[in-house]
């Protein structure tokens, strides 16, 4: 019998193509829900997790729904932790939540890292949000040596832990009154801080450092909105405070004083009678 001549010989089978991985899920923020009625979400400071709305809630949930979000590696988000957290990447992990919980639209209210999840969250899905609150935030992107100091602490953070943090951040945390006075306050504040995860602290501040300016949003925003600023506050003192409301229509401005960038912990009673007269006629 002859040998087929090489021509001749039949082509080989193709390997077959592995299948790719499916894309993960984006995950939904864990939150804490107290209450019923017109939901309220309410987002966190930097760099501090759900519960440092405690007050808000205690007074709140017997009228309202609070919902309480942990972003992305902070509490119990622990594992959800990114390199960096982008404000656009943390409004539509909201969006997400809102999905999950079957809500079409909410109040919306954020404070510092929280305000400006919030403003990203109104450029992005501005028909969800029947009212907003901000406070202790603004809407202007980062300096250059602003910008410069957050990612020396992502880097910081990332190969000591998190130990130096409370110490770099109280003084801009709480007003001056707070640290004085209320030296309870002061140790919780800083206990919730170590209790966060370096990696979340770390892509929290490069996100913050890469975020974009939203004042070109503000006089489009159409909804009944509320800007609170402690009077001590030394990251958006009273002027930011003052011209962020001016830049909203008809938005309402409240100074909160003997309060520092942690108005709603320094002076509870203050922001939650504020809260609850500016939540009364919305309805969702």
């Amino acid at each position: 019998m002859s040998t087929p001549a090489p021509d001749d010989l039949p082509e080989p089978e193709p390997a077959p193509e592995a299948e790719a991985e499916p894309e993960p899920e984006p995950p939904v923020p864990p939150a804490a829900t107290s209450g019923a009625g017109t939901p309220l979400v309410l987002l966190h400071a930097f760099p501090l997790d759900g519960r440092m709305w405690a007050p808000q809630v205690e007074a709140l949930a017997g009228t309202y729904q609070v919902i309480v979000p942990d972003l992305r590696g902070f509490g119990a988000a622990r594992d959800q932790a990114v390199p960096e957290a982008g404000m656009d990447l943390l409004a539509d992990d909201v969006a997400r939540l809102l999905d999950d919980r079957g809500l079409d639209r909410v109040v919306l209210g954020g404070l510092s890292l929280g305000g400006y999840v919030a403003l990203a969250f109104m450029r992005r899905h501005a028909g969800r949000v029947s009212g907003l609150v901000l406070l202790d935030t603004k809407a202007t992107s980062d300096g250059d040596q602003a910008r410069e100091d957050r990612l020396k602490m992502a880097e910081r953070v990332l190969a000591e832990g998190n130990d130096f943090v409370p110490e770099a951040m109280l003084p801009r945390l709480l007003g001056e009154t707070s640290r004085e006075h209320r030296p309870e306050l002061v140790d919780r504040v800083a206990t919730l801080i170590r209790e966060q995860a370096p990696e979340a602290i770390a892509g929290a501040q490069r996100g913050m450092a890469a975020r974009a300016a939203t004042t070109d949003l503000l006089a489009s925003i159409a909804v009944p909105t509320l800007v609170v600023t402690g009077e001590e506050d030394a990251i958006a003192g009273p002027e930011v405070g003052r011209e962020l409301a001016a830049a909203i229509p008809g938005a309402r401005f409240l100074l909160v004083e003997e309060a520092g960038h942690l108005s709603n912990l320094e002076q509870p009673e203050i922001v939650n009678e504020a809260l609850l007269d500016f939540l009364a006629p919305l309805w969702v």
